[in-house]
């Protein structure tokens, strides 16, 4: 496997405080296929000019490595490019969102998931990012299809959770130190698909998939 990051093993990184420092900081590789660079834009950053920039660097490296390397690196191999709606949140990105009503959940609900530098209430490290897969919309069109790719994902990949839109099936995949695999929607059927202590947590779900390409990594 390449390795994930540009900086040395014991190296502390601090947040940037130069366009220098956020460009070195951009570089690091978290994957194969992925680097830093690409989870940091946010449209409530751009627009309200919020810097988008880690306050715990190595944290969120450390998270989003794993998040790339187990869960987004196995997905792109099997489908083909994913679309990368939103990446990691700094606090006061996420803040802002919560507080003027911008889609974004309190910072103590969204530790852990976009905000990739901040453990959650049990101390546990995680990392989430908004993706589409376009391999699916160019196969799928009927407003519940976003089934199939939820019952793939649950059978092929150690996801934490999962929440589908409406738009694209666009949908938040997580990775966390202690996953609950809970898979919930805002498009019909709304609601939990499926979580621990359900009957179809459990078992085999390809029904649900026939048709999709086996899982490549």
């Amino acid at each position: 496997m390449i390795p994930a990051v540009d900086a040395q093993e014991n190296d502390v990184m601090r947040k940037p405080n130069s366009m220098k420092g956020l460009e070195d900081l951009g570089r690091v590789r978290l994957s194969q296929n992925f680097f830093l660079r690409d989870f940091l834009h946010s449209e409530i950053a751009d627009f309200y000019r919020i810097p988008n920039i880690p306050e715990d660097p190595d944290l969120a490296i450390e998270a989003g490595k794993r998040l790339c390397e187990e869960l987004l690196e196995p997905l792109e191999a099997t489908f083909g490019r994913l679309h990368i709606r939103s990446g990691y949140r700094s606090p006061a990105v996420n803040r802002f969102g919560n507080e003027n009503k911008l889609n974004c959940s309190t910072n103590a609900a969204t530790a852990a998931h976009h905000i990739w530098d901040m453990r959650d209430f049990d101390g546990c490290m995680g990392a989430a990012v908004c993706i589409a897969v376009p391999w699916m919309v160019d196969h799928y069109h009927d407003e519940s299809d976003w089934q199939r790719l939820a019952w793939w994902i649950h059978d092929h990949l150690p996801y934490a959770s999962l929440c589908f839109f409406p738009k694209l099936w666009a949908f938040n995949i997580q990775w966390h130190e202690r996953p609950k695999r809970v898979i919930q929607s805002y498009i019909s059927p709304r609601g939990i698909l499926t979580k621990a202590g359900m009957a179809n947590w459990e078992g085999d779900h390809a029904a649900f998939y026939e048709g999709f390409p086996p899982l490549r990594n």
